[in-house]
């Protein structure tokens, strides 16, 4: 169960992380910067990471949410019907996307503003795709 969730977490926080850099590189939103920063963590916030730190700590986050996605599934806490996996997808997906405000209002490095519709707009496709990738993770035969 939790490698099958790390394995859903990896591919749903990769199709995310690369969403988020391909549209901050095209539109210049500052939505990918927004989804990689820990600037304003305690202690963790005060070090220039590498880039590959910063998608370690997006990852474990995916990590997470793609375990709680399989636990509940695989250890029959729902019924794994294409319903409540959709369901699922979207409670978690929909939870993560409403980090926007706090990291917007906590963060150091600039960011896209709390009254930036389009770079919401973004951040919440991005979400919807994060969704849809974590659910078709799933998919076991």
């Amino acid at each position: 169960m939790i490698r099958w969730g790390i394995w859903i977490g990896t591919t749903s926080g990769i199709v995310l992380g690369m969403y988020m850099w391909y549209v901050e590189l095209v539109t210049g939103k500052k939505i990918y910067t927004l989804l990689m920063n820990v600037d304003f963590i305690p202690v963790v916030g005060s070090i220039d990471w590498p880039i590959v730190m910063e998608w370690l700590f997006h990852m474990v986050i995916s990590w997470v949410i793609g375990i709680l996605f399989a636990y509940v599934f695989m250890e029959k806490r729902l019924k794994p019907t294409n319903r409540n996996q959709w369901l699922l997808a979207i409670i978690l997906s929909a939870g993560a996307a409403t980090t926007y405000v706090p990291l917007t209002i906590l963060a150091i490095k600039e960011t896209p503003a709390l009254t930036d519709g389009i770079a919401i707009l973004y951040w919440l496709l991005g979400h919807a795709l994060y969704a849809i990738t974590l659910k078709k993770s799933y998919h076991r035969s």
